[in-house]
């Protein structure tokens, strides 16, 4: 198992909101969707630009990229449009006790 890294408090991230998170080499977007975190690469598979800037597609547990519209499912990664045809890494989340939201990098 990786290393679990501390990237925010669970009430830093409102219902629907993306946020970036750079540790070490990785850059990492963390979305919450009501009481759901979930961590993906914040790099477009299809052009280098930062996810966390897109929209959240809360019902369909996907993040669109605003540069070309591809969207990305939160829990595998897989692009769910074009043009992206590649996936993006996903990462396990977990909550703390204390209400940190810690991501867990490879």
């Amino acid at each position: 198992m990786g290393e679990a890294v501390v990237v925010c408090r669970r009430d830093e991230l409102a219902s629907g909101e993306a946020r970036r998170f750079d540790i070490g080499e990785h850059r990492v977007c963390v979305v919450r969707i009501e009481d759901d975190f979930y961590a993906i690469g914040d790099r477009c598979s299809h052009e280098d630009y930062s996810l966390a800037e897109g929209e959240v597609w809360a019902a369909e547990r996907e993040l669109e990229c605003p540069r070309h519209g591809s969207t990305f499912d939160l829990t595998s990664g897989e692009p769910c449009s074009l043009p992206a045809t590649k996936p993006v890494p996903v990462y396990d989340v977990a909550l703390t006790a204390a209400g940190d939201v810690t991501v867990v990098l490879p």
